[in-house]
């Protein structure tokens, strides 16, 4: 299959839909390659999140990734726009928008946050990146975060 801007970019957004609509992460996973090693990558320090700095390798280490996800943070409102795409290279990148709430605390934020995703000859992604505001995070785990 000849990957074209179009294919791409519909494939980075059907990925995100899904995400922003909840779905389960076996549902997610029907996005990702099976025919090359996957890795979701959210870019941060360990220490402050369990789902930060830490390569989730494999179809079942990026299953576990989004399971860790759902079991830390919940969110409302997720929309994705600015959608970049780059047909040479097989990538997509996509500014996202959410309020986020760490489950633990209950303390909310709203975010901006960015992937970055790399495709296969199949438009499945291979490699997720995420960059986001990790210090909200943080401090919403440990119910510090500043309201105010």
């Amino acid at each position: 299959m000849r990957i074209t801007r179009d294919n791409l970019l519909h494939a980075a957004k059907s990925l995100c839909t899904d995400f922003a609509s909840k779905k389960d992460p076996d549902a997610l996973m029907t996005h990702f390659s099976t025919t090359h090693q996957c890795v979701a990558y959210e870019h941060g320090l360990p220490i402050l999140a369990p789902f930060l700095g830490r390569h989730f390798v494999g179809r079942d280490g990026v299953r576990d990734y989004f399971k860790t996800i759902a079991s830390t943070l919940s969110f409302d409102r997720m929309e994705f726009s600015e959608y970049i795409v780059d047909p040479e290279v097989q990538k997509v990148s996509v500014k996202g928008r959410a309020r986020f709430t760490w489950l633990s605390s209950e303390q909310s934020w709203d975010e901006i946050f960015t992937y970055v995703l790399d495709f296969d000859d199949d438009c499945k992604v291979t490699d997720y990146h995420v960059w986001a505001d990790t210090g909200a995070a943080y401090l919403a785990s440990k119910g510090q975060l500043s309201t105010g």
